[in-house]
Protein backbone atom coordinates (compact mmCIF):
# COMPACT_ATOMS: atom_id res chain seq x y z
CA UNK A 1 0.00 0.00 0.00
CA UNK A 2 1.15 3.74 -0.89
CA UNK A 3 2.21 5.92 1.56
CA UNK A 4 1.08 9.57 0.41
CA UNK A 5 0.84 12.97 2.25
CA UNK A 6 1.42 16.53 1.38
CA UNK A 7 3.62 19.02 3.72
CA UNK A 8 2.94 22.43 3.82
CA UNK A 9 4.92 25.35 5.52
CA UNK A 10 5.56 28.77 4.85
CA UNK A 11 8.66 31.15 4.56
CA UNK A 12 9.55 33.82 6.75
CA UNK A 13 8.91 36.80 5.37
CA UNK A 14 11.78 38.00 2.66
CA UNK A 15 12.97 34.03 2.96
CA UNK A 16 10.81 32.49 0.42
CA UNK A 17 13.80 32.22 -2.59
CA UNK A 18 16.36 30.24 -0.08
CA UNK A 19 13.30 27.93 0.85
CA UNK A 20 13.11 27.28 -2.77
CA UNK A 21 16.73 26.74 -3.16
CA UNK A 22 16.43 24.59 -0.65
CA UNK A 23 13.48 22.23 -1.63
CA UNK A 24 15.25 22.34 -5.49
CA UNK A 25 18.33 20.23 -4.19
CA UNK A 26 16.03 17.96 -1.73
CA UNK A 27 14.13 17.30 -4.75
CA UNK A 28 16.71 16.02 -6.75
CA UNK A 29 17.84 13.27 -3.79
CA UNK A 30 14.58 12.57 -2.89
CA UNK A 31 13.05 11.30 -6.81
CA UNK A 32 16.19 9.27 -6.56
CA UNK A 33 15.37 7.47 -3.66
CA UNK A 34 14.26 3.73 -5.33
CA UNK A 35 11.18 3.78 -3.12
CA UNK A 36 9.71 7.40 -4.48
CA UNK A 37 7.20 7.74 -7.05
CA UNK A 38 6.13 11.37 -6.65
CA UNK A 39 7.84 14.60 -4.95
CA UNK A 40 6.75 17.49 -6.44
CA UNK A 41 7.10 20.84 -4.59
CA UNK A 42 4.94 24.31 -5.27
CA UNK A 43 4.86 27.51 -4.48
CA UNK A 44 1.07 28.57 -4.11
CA UNK A 45 0.06 31.63 -6.44
CA UNK A 46 -1.79 33.49 -4.20
CA UNK A 47 0.64 33.41 -1.65
CA UNK A 48 4.49 32.93 -3.01
CA UNK A 49 5.43 32.56 0.40
CA UNK A 50 3.24 29.15 0.84
CA UNK A 51 4.35 26.06 0.56
CA UNK A 52 3.48 23.30 -0.61
CA UNK A 53 4.68 19.41 -0.94
CA UNK A 54 3.23 16.22 -2.44
CA UNK A 55 4.98 13.21 -1.24
CA UNK A 56 3.68 9.21 -2.91
CA UNK A 57 6.20 6.26 -1.44
CA UNK A 58 5.64 2.75 -3.24
CA UNK A 59 5.04 1.15 0.46
CA UNK A 60 5.95 1.70 4.52
CA UNK A 61 9.08 0.55 3.99
CA UNK A 62 10.19 3.00 1.40
CA UNK A 63 9.10 5.96 3.37
CA UNK A 64 10.52 4.75 6.63
CA UNK A 65 13.96 4.98 4.10
CA UNK A 66 12.61 8.46 3.07
CA UNK A 67 13.13 9.45 6.52
CA UNK A 68 16.35 7.67 7.44
CA UNK A 69 17.93 8.77 4.06
CA UNK A 70 21.01 11.30 5.74
CA UNK A 71 20.28 14.29 3.68
CA UNK A 72 16.66 14.57 5.48
CA UNK A 73 18.44 15.42 8.57
CA UNK A 74 20.24 18.86 7.26
CA UNK A 75 17.48 19.97 5.22
CA UNK A 76 14.89 19.83 8.20
CA UNK A 77 17.38 21.76 10.25
CA UNK A 78 18.39 24.12 7.73
CA UNK A 79 14.79 25.25 6.92
CA UNK A 80 13.58 25.14 10.41
CA UNK A 81 14.82 29.08 10.46
CA UNK A 82 13.81 29.61 7.19
CA UNK A 83 9.43 29.18 7.67
CA UNK A 84 7.13 30.25 10.40
CA UNK A 85 5.99 26.76 11.34
CA UNK A 86 7.59 24.30 13.73
CA UNK A 87 8.56 22.19 11.38
CA UNK A 88 6.40 21.31 8.00
CA UNK A 89 2.87 20.50 8.35
CA UNK A 90 2.44 16.84 7.50
CA UNK A 91 -1.06 15.59 6.37
CA UNK A 92 -1.79 11.94 5.79
CA UNK A 93 -3.92 10.70 2.75
CA UNK A 94 -5.97 7.78 1.83
CA UNK A 95 -7.68 7.69 -1.46
CA UNK A 96 -11.16 8.20 -1.93
CA UNK A 97 -11.69 6.95 -5.16
CA UNK A 98 -10.09 5.05 -7.61
CA UNK A 99 -7.04 7.07 -9.66
CA UNK A 100 -8.02 7.50 -13.56
CA UNK A 101 -6.58 5.08 -15.77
Amino acid sequence: MTVTLYAEFTAQPGRADEVESLLTGLVAQVREEPGNVVFDAYRRREDADRFFVFEVYADEAAFAAHLAAPYGAPFNAALGPLIVEDGSQLSFLEQAAEPAA
